[in-house]
């Protein structure tokens, strides 16, 4: 059983980059032109394989989807489908909510062991989710500091622009992505300006409290 991969972007060094990949900050990096500089990490091309073979059979119906970046592993599972019938969608909605939450608890202390030997091996932090029918939820996922707390699928953004070239680092991506924005949303964040600057303008022609 083999997880299927998204990664951000994969090179000559395998999943997660190599010497010389750099990343807003890497663990056990030096300080260098265009920000820090990411020490290698261990490579996460047997991952799939790894946990395929360290899950437990009944946990899932066939192979988790893994989401990989330079901090976390976020593994995703197909909990096996409801047998009962719902009277309408919210119920439905309802019930794989509720047994989502039902799986989170009962294999809690499992999947810590699990991400505890996962993280030893790759170097990441692991993180969890489970979907059923229409329904998908995470839990224990990472919040990275890059200028901001970013979330991994911001972090994976980032991640492409700086292995095809287009900034040297992570925080240069995101200026990158700040002035494309800009460039491609100036009407908007006129009318935004504009909008503010009329708050402030009835906010001082209000009582004053002081």
């Amino acid at each position: 059983m083999y997880a299927r991969f998204m990664a951000a972007g994969r090179g000559p060094h395998g999943w997660g980059g190599g010497p010389g990949h750099r990343s807003g900050r890497g663990k056990g990096g030096g300080r260098g032109r265009g920000g820090w500089q990411q020490a290698e990490l261990p490579s996460t091309d047997d991952a799939a394989a790894w946990f395929a073979g360290r899950l437990p059979d009944d946990w899932f119906v066939g192979a988790p989807e893994l989401t990989v970046d330079r901090e976390e592993i976020l593994l995703v599972g197909e909990l096996p489908a409801l047998d009962e019938a719902f009277s309408d969608d919210a119920a439905r909605g309802a019930a794989e909510s509720g047994r989502i939450a039902r799986f989170r608890e009962q294999t809690r202390e499992d999947r810590i062991e699990i991400a505890r030997q996962a993280e030893h091996r790759y170097d990441r932090k692991v993180a969890w989710g489970a979907r059923l029918g229409s329904t998908e939820e995470h839990f224990t996922t990472v919040s990275v500091p890059v200028m901001t707390r970013l979330r991994q699928s911001e972090r994976l953004v980032l991640d492409t622009l700086v292995d095809a070239g287009v900034a040297r680092s992570r925080s240069e991506a995101l200026a990158w992505a700040v002035r494309l924005v800009g460039e491609h949303a100036d009407e908007w964040l006129g009318e935004l300006r504009e909008a503010m600057a009329e708050v402030e303008k009835l906010r001082s022609q209000g009582p004053d409290l002081g």
